[in-house]
């Protein structure tokens, strides 16, 4: 059994690496099925289950030290690629297709906890706090919503099953709806032509890169991160705090605001900030799994029916939506997929239409890491005043 601060964090890394070094080389079908971070996150747990660490002082210590410093300082980072003036040159209806789909998802969630709550656990608005997090950004979003209200990591296993079971079954159907695209823009008598424009023009764009990796860019970035999150943490102890808007709170908040900022100056451009962000993700996550059990996930089934409902009711939204606002299938359903997978699955569903649009499920994936975390604490506020 594990009782160092230190080596239960070498074993958390490891297991993280290892996790990453087996999905990045594209070999395993296990992946294709389960992203990396949610088999990360049971693995993790499972470890946890059979008691492979104590939580001693030491352990304790490491893992408050680690996971509220890094938290702020991944955030940071995996905002810097998100400049809101390239998602602004989307167009009217791209953005209005993500705000509704944003929107919609925080109803579902909202109407959701309302016809479950008399069967759902007291802690289940802290799942779907941080579960709405994640379907309006990322994981990366989810995490910090988690740490931004305090949400036990025991609740985090749901959130996780959710966001794995009740995810995989939505892309699916989004993709088999690909070949409806025509008799859909028909009813909703839509005009595609701005998007193939749009298209066009953010690839043109993106053909300068911005440069290699290497350890100039990286140690840069790894001290840029950093002393974000400390003169974030820095400025939160300014600001007042109540039951809802902790010291972590604005922490979160403020990290945020300052990631949207770097992404428009020359900061947004050194290479490198996503892949250090998404290590920073990885070992996180294995932090917060590193403190729940199976023994927890005892009303999986009712969760997983409650992520279908929320997604049920964002899907009707969304229809009602197009027909209204006469949006096309790529549009809304790109919308939706940026918010619910985020940029791990978003440009996947936008190749399915036309690898030319691609970046366009790059960049609306890239707006959910904006609002996600507001999105997510929004949600929260209005769960926990339901109770």
């Amino acid at each position: 059994m594990i009782t160092s601060g230190f080596s239960y964090l070498a074993i958390l890394f490891f297991i993280s690496g290892i996790i990453a070094a087996l999905e990045g080389t594209g070999k395993y079908r296990l992946f294709k099925i389960l992203p990396g971070i949610v088999i990360l996150y049971f693995a993790v747990m499972l470890l946890s289950t059979f008691g492979l660490w104590s939580k001693t002082e030491s352990v304790n210590t490491a893992y408050s030290a680690v996971k509220g410093n890094l938290l702020p300082a991944m955030i940071f980072l995996l905002l810097l690629k998100g400049d809101i003036r390239q998602i602004a040159a989307l167009g009217p209806k791209m953005i209005l297709a993500f705000v509704t789909a944003s929107i919609s998802i925080g109803i579902g969630f909202v109407i959701t906890f309302l016809i479950l709550k008399s069967w759902l656990p007291d802690t289940a608005w802290m799942t779907f706090s941080a579960l709405s997090g994640s379907w309006m950004g990322g994981t990366g979003n989810m995490v910090a919503v988690q740490g931004a209200l305090g949400i036990p990591d025991s609740s985090m296993g749901y959130t996780l099953l959710m966001d794995s079971i009740d995810y995989a079954i939505w892309v699916m159907l989004l993709l088999a709806f690909v070949p409806l695209a025509p008799k859909f823009n028909a009813w909703t008598k839509s005009n595609t032509q701005l998007i193939d424009d749009i298209s066009a023009k953010i690839e043109a764009n993106a053909k300068n890169p911005n440069g290699k990796i290497d350890m100039g860019s990286l140690a840069f970035l790894i001290g840029a991160g950093l002393a974000a999150a400390a003169l974030a943490q820095y400025l939160a102890g300014f600001l007042p705090v109540s039951d809802f808007f902790s010291k972590t709170t604005w922490t979160v908040l403020i990290v945020t605001a300052m990631g949207i900022a770097g992404a428009m100056t020359r900061l947004g451009g050194v290479p490198g900030s996503a892949e250090l962000g998404n290590v920073l993700l990885y070992g996180i996550v294995a932090l917060i799994a590193s403190r729940a059990n199976f023994a927890e996930l005892t009303q999986a089934p009712l969760f997983i029916t409650a992520g279908f409902i929320i997604l049920g009711i964002h899907g009707f939204i969304m229809i009602l939506a197009a027909k209204l606002f006469r949006l096309d299938l790529f549009s809304c359903g790109v919308a939706s997929l940026a918010n619910i997978g985020g940029v791990a699955s978003a440009p996947i569903l936008a190749a399915a239409y036309s690898r030319a649009l691609i970046p366009i499920g790059v960049l609306m994936a890239m707006l959910g890491y904006i609002i996600g975390t507001g999105g997510g604490l929004l949600v929260g506020k209005i769960l926990s005043s339901m109770l």
